[in-house]
């Protein structure tokens, strides 16, 4: 009996997992489709996380520029190289125009197979899109794992996913590298978990300082709870910053911990990346 109550809790656990990314109806954004940034100095953590790196597609809710992000030999990210953005099933006419005039012209779709199937309103045919399914969702004993621990929903799982599931990882920042010329655009559901993680991983290769990659993690949280308002979902947010406080750990302190102890460019070697595609990411992303 017991066995069998697991096995339902595993197919709703997956099922939520799933639904978290099902498209909803189109929404509107706000303020139009501003596709301008900021390009203000940086002189601290705080101050960069306030740069206007966000990009406003209507549709999309938590979609931002990875440019101006300082690295450790002095120079910055590259304006237009790479964004990240939740989903873009939402994206209006006039939302598709904006991601095209941003420069965009390849997506990386991190959703699952079953994230996407059906949906009604597919990205136009002269953008390339190359689908990473990150999650490998069929691996249950993992994602047991993840919800048994309550990992989930933030950086908490990023290490034990890392650990398990490497050729992933590194599908996900080969799929960038080797991208046509052209904007890249990293795109999951929420745009906050998977995004955040092959984020923090390209980020880290090109060099930039863990200040800059965990407070671009950090604009996330106040974005989907407008995008979770407007669904008339319940916000993860409060449920999410619950068990960090139980932990006794933050979202920061979770990603400086994988940046300090893991050697990511070997990481990713180890997981089939080569010299080249280890470059390559650099002379993207980098000015």
């Amino acid at each position: 009996e017991r066995g069998r109550h697991q096995e339902e809790d595993l197919r709703d656990r997956k099922a939520g997992l799933l639904r978290r990314n099902r498209p909803g109806p189109a929404l509107s954004s706000g303020g139009g489709c501003w596709l301008g940034v900021s390009r203000r100095e940086i002189d601290s953590p705080a101050a960069q996380a306030r740069v206007e790196r966000d990009l406003y597609w209507d549709g999309c809710f938590n979609a931002r520029d990875l440019g101006g992000l300082r690295t450790f030999d002095g120079r910055t990210t590259r304006w237009g190289a790479l964004a990240r953005a939740d989903s873009l099933d939402r994206l209006t006419g006039a939302g598709w125009d904006a991601l095209r005039a941003h420069g965009i012209r390849t997506l990386v779709d991190l959703r699952n197979d079953e994230e996407i199937e059906g949906r009604l309103h597919p990205a136009p045919p002269d953008l390339a899109t190359i689908h990473v399914a990150l999650d490998d969702i069929a691996d249950e004993a993992l994602w047991r794992q993840i919800w048994a621990a309550d990992l989930d929903g933030s950086p908490l799982y990023y290490r034990l996913f890392m650990r398990r599931k490497p050729e992933r990882c590194a599908a996900a920042v080969r799929a960038v590298v080797r991208a046509a010329p052209g904007g890249v655009l990293i795109h999951c559901s929420s745009g906050r978990d998977r995004t955040g993680l092959i984020a923090m991983l390209l980020l880290a290769v090109a060099g930039v300082v863990p200040d800059d990659i965990i407070s671009d993690y950090e604009l996330s949280t106040g974005k989907l709870a407008r995008l979770y308002a407007e669904l008339g979902e319940e916000d993860q947010g409060p449920q999410i910053a619950a068990v960090l406080r139980r932990k006794k750990t933050s979202a920061r302190a979770e990603i400086l911990s994988i940046l300090e102890t893991v050697d990511i460019p070997a990481y990713l070697r180890s997981a089939g990346l080569d010299d080249h595609d280890l470059t390559a990411v650099r002379a993207r992303l980098l000015d």
